[in-house]
């Protein structure tokens, strides 16, 4: 299956570079050269993964993100020329599932592209995962994580998470109380062997702890193994 990306940048030379690439490598690309053009396409094309640059006319690439979080749930990687640390944070904060600084490879590009898409099946390499669990569902504390739905509860009641955090939820929770580094969570969840930000891990579980956690600063499930690493605590 082919899959489609929309790539949102609005200097020319760059986005013909990208297009260019991108259907060499087998992917549909739809385009759009600023912020609101680019909520637009996304909600008439329904992309696959969208490529994101931060400065962009009308509306800046953390408003996009923002606006398209409201409805879809499709990974979102954002490009940024200043690569500010701030910049990083905030767009993983709004929901975007990753970031690369200009300038990047088209190599170093693609590695996050694949990453991302192998959550959709879009992707021959098969992502290691945890042996499997004898129920689709667990049931900890106040949570109920219901995989094969891709739901999870608190207090019954349904909580939004994107894919991202739901999948760094579901292979903790499927080795409870097994201690993972950040690299490794890097490596098996996010799928990058070779690039990545660990930075991008404690985002995550920072998001994470919010929408599951009834007090994020004093997690139950979500833990930290001080100077290891994250685990999931079922003995609530």
């Amino acid at each position: 299956m082919q899959r489609l990306i929309l790539v949102v940048e609005d200097e020319i030379p760059i986005l013909d570079i990208l297009k260019f690439n991108l259907e060499k490598e087998g992917y549909k690309v739809a385009e759009a050269t600023d912020g609101e053009e680019a909520i637009i396409m996304a909600r008439q094309v329904n992309p696959d993964l969208i490529l994101l640059d931060v400065m962009l006319p009308k509306l800046d690439g953390f408003e996009v993100c923002r606006q398209i979080r409201q409805w879809s749930d499709c990974p979102v990687i954002m490009l940024t020329a200043r690569g500010e640390e701030v910049d990083k944070i905030m767009g993983l904060d709004i929901g975007a599932d990753d970031y690369i600084t200009k300038p990047f490879s088209m190599r170093e590009l693609s590695a996050r592209i694949k990453a991302n898409m192998r959550r959709l099946g879009g992707d021959n390499t098969a992502q290691e995962t945890p042996a499997p669990h004898n129920s689709s569902v667990i049931y900890a504390g106040n949570l109920k994580i219901d995989f094969d739905r891709y739901e999870v509860l608190r207090d019954n009641k349904s909580v939004e998470l994107t894919l991202r955090e739901f999948e760094l939820l579901k292979f903790l929770a499927l080795q409870p109380e097994k201690v993972f580094s950040r690299e490794v969570l890097l490596e098996k969840v996010w799928g990058y062997e070779f690039y990545g930000d660990v930075r991008t891990v404690d985002v995550t579980v920072r998001r994470l702890r919010e929408k599951v956690e009834t007090d994020p600063s004093a997690p139950r499930y979500v833990m930290t193994k001080r100077g290891v690493g994250y685990f999931f605590s079922k003995d609530v």
